[in-house]
């Protein structure tokens, strides 16, 4: 016998049980993506990767801001527009992190090869294409930190594929998982993000050298200053940045490298720096 889908209000069901176990959960539409942005945050306003996946400053109580709106809080999940979103989902998410956990995500059969080589064995459950592999202890999240491998913490989400689905007892974190994440984090260069174009003349249009100097030492002390939200904190600093020097040519690769070596010191990975200096340049017209 074929296997039914879960209906609708099954993954209603299936959200307040993990919210009633600890587990953050949220809502995913087809293509395993967050529901669209709120009003407040259309369009990305809030400074949120266009894909949805990951969110900006707003704390909208609303399942637009990917992980971040992933919750255990019952009434926010069972009422209004979280319940409404619940009946439309075509699946269940949770956040790792918030749960005290960290997945390694492996994407094909060279993948999983490669884990059951080099990490120690925990609980695993199956995927589309590969295999979730949890351990117990939350991280930083990194993407692509070897072919087919991503790691899912903190700042992240991962598709929920049910009870009873996985098998073997979830083992404690180990150090050669966080060693993935660190090194994926030594890559500082931003590569993936376009300093302003030079103006005409090749000087700043600001009355001193030391106004831009001053400008990044400032920028690196807010970042390095965070003791929250800290995706929020580097978006609101690149845009500050690129507001007051970002159409004046007076930026150099130096100065971006600067910041986004701040950022990954206090736990951003290349990829969400890229994604927010983009984002700030875009919001600016850049």
């Amino acid at each position: 016998m074929t296997q039914q889908p879960p209906s609708r209000g099954e993954h209603l069901r299936t959200a307040l049980t993990l919210a009633a176990s600890g587990v953050p959960a949220m809502p995913l539409r087809e293509g395993k993506v967050p529901f669209g942005n709120c009003r407040r945050c259309a369009d990305n306003a809030c400074g949120g990767r266009p894909n949805m996946k990951t969110p900006g400053p707003c704390a909208c109580p609303r399942p637009c801001h990917a992980w971040a709106a992933a919750t255990t809080d019952p009434d926010i999940i069972g009422s209004g527009p979280w319940r409404r979103a619940w009946l439309t989902a075509s699946a269940v998410a949770y956040h790792p992190g918030g749960a005290g956990l960290t997945v390694v995500d492996l994407d094909n059969a060279d993948a999983i090869a490669w884990a059951r080589e080099h990490l120690p064995p925990t609980q695993t459950v199956p995927t589309t294409r590969g295999q979730h592999w949890l351990y117990q202890g939350a991280m930083q999240s990194a993407n692509g930190v070897r072919p087919g491998v991503d790691i899912k913490s903190t700042m992240a989400y991962a598709r929920w594929l049910g009870p009873g689905t996985g098998t073997g007892t979830t083992t404690t974190l180990p150090d050669a998982v966080r060693a993935l994440a660190v090194k994926e984090r030594r890559a500082v260069r931003p590569a993936a993000a376009t300093v302003p174009a030079p103006a005409a003349s090749g000087e700043c249009r600001h009355r001193t050298p030391a106004f831009l100097e001053r400008g990044i030492a400032m920028a690196e002390q807010r970042i390095n200053g965070a003791s929250s939200g800290i995706h929020a904190a580097v978006y609101a600093t690149f845009l500050a940045v690129l507001s007051t020097h970002g159409r004046c040519g007076c930026l150099t690769e130096d100065h971006t490298a600067r910041l986004f070596a701040a950022a990954q010191a206090k736990g951003e990975t290349p990829r969400h720096c890229a994604d927010a200096w983009n984002n700030a340049r875009t919001r600016l017209g850049l």
